[in-house]
């Protein structure tokens, strides 16, 4: 009896654990493809070489962006979102609203030209009806409401409404005494519309679009707000901020700004609308009146803004809820007016070249990289033969670069073009001075990359090292150039084990370098 009474436990035991792992994963995978967080960018126009819609959309795709923002409804962009899975907000100016606001026909017009139209083949997630309108454009707040009940009913008349969000993106002026949080109110002067704006939003299931820069509020508050409060970085208690009415720690200044907005709509007792974040970042430049607006601050506020938002962390008031956010902005918009920083909140030149280096390492597949730390070196898009060729004679003369594998008949010969062979001959060079910054250029006509050159037969003399090991799990996507490199890399982790945590804790410690490159 004793034995029949150990077999039962023994077997009991042995269902528990043989089951429990599978049951944990599901639950723990349910919960991460629900609701799951984004990082998305907005695309400003104001660039004297934007790419092309069609190379605009493969840059995207190449850095693995899922989730843009446009600042109006740009036919072209849209037209080449189509089938590629990328989700797209897109706006209508504030130049629109009066007649939209003011006839039901437009609205319908304008749901069917620039929604409708493209949907479902261009995934449109939301409509922004104007930009900060409420703090921007006083003479159109009265068409605000009546613009956007007009498009949503649009979209309700195309049976689009529960796919396409409608809101309208505010600045963080609205709030007014914003810390602590839990003082927080919308300026009384505008609670009539915001209050219907609420309303609207609770009654739709849409969110309450922000635009939140900590930036400006340490600008304005400089000896009060520190900056590593600002710049999420990593500090001791005694450097949290603290709200003295509810006791909750702020370790960052964007998850005080967020709370702000959550209070200040719930004393206008509305609980049920999501703040989503449309704008925010950190210039990378400014004049002798903006010394924060630098390479290294803007690196490490995007860096950890999106470590922050992929780690589902929420905020202190809602650690359930994590607000997505959309960068501002993808590429410097340099036709921008003063002050400097206007033209330089993007994380690339308008050439798709990197203004700086990121460190996002554990923080999935946005902008995710190569872990293995491998960077190589080739030719540049757009660089005419003759010079590709008078670089590529360099590199495998005086250089001293092994050329040997684009001879005819050997691996990386084909295909047989300049360009191809220069890349091989560049990387070799790369490779061989140990891939110091300054060996990547020829006088422009190379750029550092992490995405793997190599095909078919032919490996890159980057690949050929020990050290390197493509698998799977690698995503490589982002191109950089001469002009300042660009290493993005994320880590999928597989499992909850000790040893899968580990790995996931480790992939977030990354040593980083800026590269500069120079004529060798």
């Amino acid at each position: 009896m004793e034995n029949l009474k150990f077999a039962f436990f023994f077997t009991l035991v042995w269902l528990i654990i043989s089951l429990l792992p599978t049951s944990l994963s599901i639950g723990i995978k349910v919960q991460q493809d629900k609701d799951e967080p984004y990082v998305g960018v907005n695309i400003g126009t104001d660039v004297s070489n934007l790419l092309s819609p069609a190379d605009l959309i493969a840059f995207l795709q190449l850095q693995k962006i899922t989730h843009v923002r446009l600042y109006d409804a740009d036919a072209g962009i849209l037209k080449a979102l189509a089938k590629t899975k990328i989700r797209v907000i897109v706006s209508v100016p504030n130049n629109q609203l009066l007649a939209i606001g003011s006839s039901n026909v437009t609205a319908a017009t304008w749901i069917g030209r620039n929604v409708a139209a493209y949907y479902p083949e261009t995934l449109i997630t939301a409509v922004a009806v104007g930009d900060e309108v409420l703090t921007t454009v006083p003479s159109s707040v009265p068409m605000l409401m009546p613009a956007i009940e007009s498009l949503y009913s649009a979209l309700v008349a195309a049976n689009l409404h529960n796919q396409i969000k409608i809101s309208t993106p505010n600045a963080a002026s609205i709030v007014l005494d914003p810390f602590p949080p839990s003082q927080a109110f919308f300026n009384q002067s505008l609670s009539s519309v915001i209050s219907q704006l609420l309303q609207f939003c609770s009654r739709t299931q849409s969110p309450l679009m922000m635009n939140l820069y900590p930036y400006y509020v340490f600008m304005e508050n400089k000896g009060v707000v520190p900056l590593d409060n600002s710049l999420f970085k990593p500090l001791t208690p005694s450097k949290e901020m603290v709200d003295p009415n509810t006791l909750l720690h702020y370790t960052n200044v964007l998850d005080a700004m967020i709370d702000s907005v959550y209070f200040s709509m719930k004393n206008l007792n509305v609980t049920d609308v999501v703040v989503l974040v449309t704008e925010t970042g950190w210039p990378s430049k400014g004049d002798s009146k903006e010394p924060y607006a630098t390479i290294d601050n803007a690196d490490t506020y995007n860096s950890n803004l999106i470590k922050h938002i992929f780690d589902r962390s929420g905020t202190p008031l809602h650690p359930e809820i994590t607000s997505n956010v959309y960068i501002y902005e993808l590429f410097n918009e340099d036709l921008r007016s003063s002050p400097v920083s206007e033209a330089n909140w993007g994380l690339f030149y308008g050439n798709s070249t990197a203004v700086y280096l990121l460190h996002v390492s554990g923080s999935g597949t946005f902008l995710a990289n190569d872990t293995t730390n491998q960077t190589y070196c080739i030719a540049m898009d757009g660089i005419d033969t003759k010079t590709l060729q008078a670089a590529l004679d360099w590199a495998c003369g005086p250089g001293r670069a092994n050329c040997s594998e684009i001879q005819p008949g050997e691996s990386c010969y084909q295909p047989n073009n300049v360009k191809n062979h220069a890349s091989y001959a560049f990387d070799s060079y790369y490779q061989k001075e140990g891939n110091s910054p300054g060996s990547c250029d020829f006088k422009g006509a190379a750029m550092i990359t992490t995405t793997d050159p190599s095909h078919g037969g032919c490996v890159f003399p980057g690949s050929k090292k020990p050290s390197n090991n493509r698998t799977s799990q690698v995503v490589n996507s982002t191109e950089v150039s001469s002009a300042g490199t660009m290493r993005l890399i994320g880590f999928h982790g597989t499992g909850l084990s000790v040893f899968s945590t580990g790995l996931y804790l480790l992939s977030g410690s990354s040593f980083w370098l800026f590269y500069y490159s120079f004529v060798p």
